[in-house]
């Protein structure tokens, strides 16, 4: 089609589905007009190539659609009892948050700027940053029983302890080849709220104490917990075992940091069966397992690695892969956990109710048990629509607790750049793109005066502001009339 022209007859717009579409132009478009208007023999841009052009149409695109073009991207949800949203997958900003009340009516949302969902970081009861436990250790065993219940200690974990060997296990067969060999969680009991620990190394043998030859044959010893394969740096750097001799057992972390983070409570399920066939595991009722959700890791010496739960249905459980030995007889025990770090501010927010919802005893938006006590308050907090932050690196929207089971939509910006449909511009800004690949081009060319750039940029800014104007879209008409809406009457 050329440009400016439309073949379409008005019975085949009305027929389609692209209603509105005239006002807009694509980037394919614009590009072609610019290549075709600026490039050539004795033009502005006479040895320019089309993916310099495509690229600056890009940018322009992306730089317009955050503070000048309008926004017409929108969710709606049902925000669940976690109170969380996550963000789309091409929002870039967002432009505002309401709840939608029964009438249809959207009610703002304002943003709590006094809290956030920090990275926790999880300390022992001397605020050192690391998982601890005392533990009992036994000359020759490698069982060891811990001072507590801690749900916390996974399958796969390193321990560390002065009496539990790190280098030149006797049981290894790579001992003797140059490897050092850790020591890892091999599997985890509770009872009577009380975790013993399995210690197992990489390839899956049995690790033994090493305390009290010729002197105790019984010691209590602080252990420390880490992810897999983070070592201290004070005893061992461990490097990587032959891919046929690691523990089929054992989780490999993944990331540099050997601080434990403080993720979300694990739970600790008994009275489990499954086999080795299926992927089920049935619990003895669904009240066992309710706290269990989808994405939780399974921790157990007889789950494979990386083994996660992909569904929860009354009392089954539905996991990634089978287990590699069966348990009958309601038996077993598991800790699923959750990957998620959770932090006490977030646990604190969620939990709380908004000061603004803890008298509904009001008239026409006047508290009267507050009546003429509001001088200085916040504005943020002089309304009952509820709260939220952004959590930029969850990439998740938290809100208060009031709004749980309400109706949310966020109207949000992104950069037009999403899929090939959302490459198009409004032609009230088209002259504005046409001026920001004129610029772009010329500012990276070499040897154009620097007189041509700088006009070019004016030109550019020019065209910007006059693009605004006019999507900004004021009508006198509107603006008398909410002008008419103030205390003071205004003659017309």
């Amino acid at each position: 089609m050329a440009h400016g022209l439309n073949n379409q007859s008005q019975q085949n717009y009305y027929d389609g589905d692209d209603f509105g579409g005239y006002q807009f132009i694509s980037l394919d478009e614009v590009i072609s007009n610019f290549t075709a208007t600026y490039v050539g023999d004795g033009k502005l841009l006479d040895k320019t190539l089309r993916s310099d052009i495509s690229f600056h149409a890009h940018r322009a695109l992306q730089e317009l659609s955050y503070d000048t073009l309008k926004s017409c991207k929108s969710q709606e949800i049902e925000v669940s009892p976690n109170l969380t949203m996550p963000l789309p997958h091409d929002y870039v900003n967002y432009v505002k948050l309401a709840w939608v009340d029964n009438s249809g009516i959207e009610r703002m949302i304002y943003p709590a700027s006094k809290t956030s969902n920090p990275t926790p970081i999880r300390q022992n009861s001397d605020g050192e940053y690391a998982l601890t436990a005392i533990g009992t250790l036994t000359l020759g065993s490698n069982t060891v029983v811990l001072d507590g219940e801690y749900p916390e200690i996974l399958v796969g974990m390193q321990v560390v302890s002065p009496s539990i060997p790190i280098d030149g296990n006797a049981n290894s067969p790579t001992a003797n080849a140059g490897y050092l060999s850790i020591t890892v969680v091999g599997n985890v009991y509770n009872s009577g709220g009380i975790t013993t620990i399995v210690l197992h190394d990489e390839i899956g043998a049995d690790v033994e104490a090493t305390w009290g030859t010729g002197t105790s044959t019984n010691s209590q010893e602080t252990l420390t917990f880490l992810p897999t394969y983070m070592a201290l740096p004070a005893l061992v750097q461990p490097t990587t075992w032959p891919s046929s001799q690691i523990n089929p057992h054992l989780t490999q972390a993944t990331g540099p940091s050997d601080i434990y983070l403080q993720e979300e409570t694990p739970h600790i399920v008994e009275s489990l069966t499954w086999d080795a066939t299926d992927p089920k595991i049935l619990a003895a009722s669904a009240s066992d397992i309710s706290n269990v959700k989808v994405g939780m890791v399974v921790s157990s010496f007889y789950f494979p690695p990386e083994t996660i739960v992909t569904d929860v249905n009354g009392a089954y459980i539905t996991t990634s892969k089978v287990a590699t030995v069966p348990v009958a007889s309601a038996a077993g025990e598991i800790t699923f956990a959750s990957l998620e770090t959770t932090s006490d501010t977030w646990e604190n927010y969620k939990s709380n109710t908004p000061s603004e919802n803890r008298n509904n005893d009001y008239d026409d938006d006047t508290y009267w048990p507050v009546n003429g006590e509001r001088y200085g308050l916040d504005p943020q907090h002089a309304q009952a629509n509820g709260s939220y932050y952004i959590d930029c690196a969850g990439g998740k929207i938290h809100f208060s607790s009031n709004i749980s089971g309400k109706t949310v939509i966020l109207k949000y910006i992104s950069d037009h750049l999403g899929t090939h449909e959302e490459m198009i511009v409004p032609k009230l800004a088209e002259e504005a793109i046409y001026k920001w690949i004129a610029y772009g081009c010329l500012s990276a060319k070499m040897g154009i005066p620097e007189y041509i750039i700088n006009r070019y940029k004016k030109e550019k800014f020019a065209e910007t502001r006059k693009a605004k104007l006019r999507l900004s879209n004021i009508k006198l008409e509107e603006i008398t009339q909410i002008l008419r809406g103030k205390s003071k009457q205004i003659k017309h």
